[in-house]
């Protein structure tokens, strides 16, 4: 990821005073991709991980996770011939859903086949890569806008259909109910090319008024 320059960032938040102020107190967008992760040190780790932990609590995510990981030799994610290799029992056993475990099989047939080629895919545009990925069992346009953002780095990601995203705008802005995702998209466009900022103050806006 290109850091945001402080110039950027003051001009973000000329063009959205609301946005700018809450920007002097909540936590900044880090970096990403991050590089404390052992056990995800490629884009299809990523995306296996990425399947593990939806719609599930992080805790219990983690322990799914591990222990796909610990299927394979290393600390790492199973890699395509690996995980091929893998028959269902282990994996099931492991805490995938049935859902989960052919939303690996798929994912892997097609790295494996051609059909989705990851090496190079950080060279390709935003919609380009959600077309891809979106195309894979499992992996929708959220969780491709998260891969944008988390794995690629990409500085301009504004996720409308995100719950989060939209309690935080409706946090931001005073509103009585949750932004819908057209209205977000309009009310985001001023957040441009900085989207992933305005995205990342909208969780973290959610995360004070939880710990309120």
């Amino acid at each position: 990821m290109a850091t945001p320059s402080p110039a950027a960032l003051k001009a973000l938040a000329r063009r959205d005073p609301a946005l700018g102020r809450v920007m002097k107190r909540l936590e900044p967008l880090p970096d990403f991709p991050g590089t404390d992760s052992s056990d995800v040190r490629s884009h299809f780790g990523y995306l296996l991980r990425a399947i593990a932990f939806q719609q599930l609590a992080g805790a219990a995510a983690a322990t799914i996770w591990g222990r796909v990981c610990r299927l394979t030799p290393g600390p790492s994610a199973p890699k395509p011939p690996e995980l091929q290799s893998l028959k269902d029992e282990p994996l099931r056993a492991a805490g995938l859903s049935r859902a989960k475990l052919a939303a690996y099989r798929d994912l892997s047939e097609r790295v494996l086949d051609g059909r989705l080629k990851l090496r190079g895919i950080g060279n390709c545009s935003d919609d380009e890569v959600i077309s891809r990925l979106s195309e894979v069992r499992g992996i929708g346009e959220w969780s491709a806008q998260m891969f944008l953002m988390f794995r690629l780095g990409r500085l301009d990601v504004l996720p409308c259909g995100d719950l989060g995203v939209q309690e935080g705008l409706r946090l931001l802005d005073g509103l009585d109910e949750r932004p819908r995702p057209k209205e977000l998209a309009f009310r985001g466009e001023r957040w441009g090319p900085l989207a992933s900022v305005g995205t990342w103050l909208m969780w973290r806006l959610v995360d004070e008024e939880r710990e309120g």
